[in-house]
């Protein structure tokens, strides 16, 4: 059994990650907050053993096998490395730093202490992305050669706060969705963006010089385009994922989400028919993955290396989108 600290007493650990690792064989043994009091209650409403708002605590108890951080993103670099240094394993939302080079150190210092670090990409979980993977690697569509993103929704209220108002804090739309578009391409398409433009939006809803809409295009290695529109302010509007080939296309529909819902449509010379979708809970896949990782050396669902790449592409978006320039997304490799 991998036994759990939550760093980050979150809206996504309470709706889904705390119930995703209990599912598949963890146990969820500390909390820590910034807040001691909001780690109390959140230990006593979901029944977790020891509630904390000093890190170091949980991170010297040699019970604790992993941790899961989900903080403002500015706190994830320092965490996930006080963390990895005590030699716990670290599953870190997105995107994992506000800074590439820091991103790059985190994987780096836990490649180098031997502990499993992952990125909680959630949406590369899905079964209708890993549908359509298939459909590409079977050459059902032909070769690849343009895809568009629909991930413009409504920011519900109780997850505003600093997504729309703390630029300090990573908050806004490109390090919040943008991330998980270029995330969810690299994994569906088997390719590494290369450059951006990008165009941002502040409707009103966000503060402060934060955008709480973005529209671009990634290009990738192969020649690939890829339009995404991102937005915090869409009401009512599916969300959607879409591959163009040179012998057919492949449509989802309702794919952009959390939930284990959604249909994927392929079109082809010889039909246009439904693909069998095996639709599972996005975070036990997850987390099962990652338990994986930990008992036997494979590798959890989003890597480091996958959240690195996620970050260069989001910085880039957000650098074209400040400078009306393309801008290329730069990793070194590994």
């Amino acid at each position: 059994m991998v036994r759990w600290a939550l760093v980050g007493a979150s809206t996504i650990a309470r709706e889904w990650m705390i119930a995703a690792i209990r599912a598949t064989g963890g146990e969820v043994v500390a909390v820590v907050s910034s807040n001691a009091d909001r780690a109390k209650a959140f230990a006593s409403e979901y029944k977790i053993q020891f509630a904390t708002s000093d890190i170091e605590t949980v991170l010297a108890d040699r019970g604790i096998d992993a941790v899961y951080i989900s903080t403002t993103n500015e706190l994830h670099f320092p965490q996930a490395l006080a963390a990895i240094a005590a030699g716990k394993h670290v599953l870190c939302e997105k995107p994992l730093a506000l800074h590439l080079g820091d991103a790059q150190k985190m994987v780096a210092e836990a490649d180098h202490k031997g502990v499993v670090f992952g990125t909680n990409h959630h949406l590369r979980n899905a079964g209708s992305h890993k549908a359509m993977k298939k459909a590409i690697a079977d050459g059902l569509i032909g070769r690849p050669i343009a895809a568009r993103v629909h991930h413009a929704v409504q920011l519900p209220s109780h997850l505003q706060g600093w997504r729309i108002d703390k630029p300090n804090a990573g908050g806004g739309v490109i390090l919040d969705m943008a991330v998980h578009d270029a995330d969810t391409l690299r994994f569906v398409l088997g390719e590494n963006p290369v450059e951006v433009t990008a165009i941002g939006q502040s409707s009103g809803l966000a503060s402060l010089g934060l955008e709480d809409g973005v529209m671009g295009i990634m290009q990738f290695q192969s020649g690939l385009i890829a339009q995404f529109h991102d937005a915090f302010t869409v009401q009512f509007a599916p969300t959607g994922f879409e591959i163009y080939g040179s012998e057919g296309c492949l449509i989802g529909t309702d794919v952009m989400t959390q939930k284990p819902i959604g249909r994927v449509i392929l079109r082809n010379k010889d039909s246009e028919r439904e693909l069998p979708v095996e639709h599972r809970n996005l975070y036990e896949t997850a987390v099962e993955a990652f338990h994986n990782a930990v008992k036997s050396g494979s590798k959890p669902a989003a890597t480091g290396h996958d959240g690195v790449w996620s970050l260069a592409t989001g910085l880039a978006i957000a650098e074209s989108a400040r400078t009306g320039n393309r801008v290329s997304v730069n990793v070194k490799a590994g």
